[in-house]
């Protein structure tokens, strides 16, 4: 088995998310609890709240959180994975997961990360919609033209190579809307999201994060894990100026998990709230790719058979 890990980003978060979990694995609730100590509050209990969860500032820490004791739960069954990805905050769990932070670090790092971005998002708002369509070329061109005309409306998530998210102003969006269906684009749904995530609107956000990560140490990583940024591995040079840039700059998911894939990796587990990763997935690698998602006791317990049994053969 050569395993690839995938870990949620903020917009997989719902109410109730890990709660069989905490309740049923000791290493998982250990794991919630360290976190609640370091936030200040209940992180199960946020995790329960419906109101709450939806914010940006709670959903963060609480899904690094959930996707890191999912790890920590699994322990010596899974093996050493050939490659971690994330989508965007997904990359701090990625990160933490191989060893590059240790988990007080980075929950206290997200905890703030999380109060920047909703702050700045709230005091800029805007709009995200999802484009379908598998001439992304086009789509860009369209956004560049309105870009040129002064329209504040940017590329921000490539999620497969068929799906690619759009955000900024919400009267720049729905411009951009209105023009990708005269250039004959059939499909496009918008996003329940609070802010114009990994666009130039969240400048602000990611100079406060650069300001926060200044002092921080990080270590290598145990495997490779590659970044949305970048769409490469990341490295102790880059890592530093890839998270700060993270913010305002499109992720590109698709092709990190395109390379991924051609390293060989011929199974995929995703962790976190939901399986969104997967469904991205099923889109970008090739049917005998192994896939599956780990979201909540049933799951969990189904994949860790799997792996018992997979490790028994080895």
């Amino acid at each position: 088995m050569k395993l690839g890990i995938l870990f949620s980003g903020q917009g997989a978060q719902k109410a109730g998310m890990g709660a069989d979990l905490y309740a049923a694995l000791p290493a998982y609730r250990e794991t919630i609890d360290q976190a609640s100590a370091i936030l200040g509050y209940d992180l199960q209990a946020v995790a329960n709240d419906e109101a709450k969860i939806t914010q940006t500032a709670y959903a963060q820490p609480a899904i690094l959180a959930m996707s890191n004791a999912i790890i920590n739960a699994l322990g010596d069954v899974l093996p050493t994975p050939v490659a971690g990805l994330g989508l965007s905050l997904g990359e701090y769990s990625a990160l933490t997961a191989s060893g590059v932070m240790d988990f007080n670090q980075a929950v206290a790092i997200i905890k703030d990360r999380g109060i920047y971005m909703q702050t700045v998002g709230e005091a800029n708002p805007g709009k995200m919609v999802a484009v379908m369509g598998d001439d992304q070329a086009l789509i860009e061109s369209v956004l560049a033209a309105l870009q040129a005309a002064g329209k504040r409306v940017y590329p921000a998530n490539y999620n497969t190579f068929a799906q690619l998210v759009i955000g900024g102003v919400a009267a720049d969006v729905d411009a951009a809307v209105e023009a990708l269906t005269d250039a004959g684009i059939q499909r496009m749904v918008e996003l329940p999201v609070s802010g114009a995530f990994h666009t130039p609107l969240l400048k602000d956000a990611a100079l406060q994060l650069t300001t926060r990560l200044a002092g921080e140490t990080f270590k290598a990583t145990q495997y490779p894990v590659y970044s949305n940024t970048t769409g490469s591995v990341f490295t102790a040079d880059t890592l530093f100026e890839t998270l700060t840039k993270q913010i305002i700059s499109p992720t590109y998911f698709a092709q990190a998990l395109q390379k991924m894939l051609d390293d060989g990796v011929d199974t995929l587990i995703e962790v976190g709230p939901s399986d969104t990763l997967i469904k991205f997935a099923k889109k970008i690698a090739p049917k005998d790719v192994k896939r599956y998602a780990i979201t909540d006791v049933d799951s969990f317990n189904a994949v860790r058979d799997l792996l018992l049994a997979e490790g028994k053969e080895a």
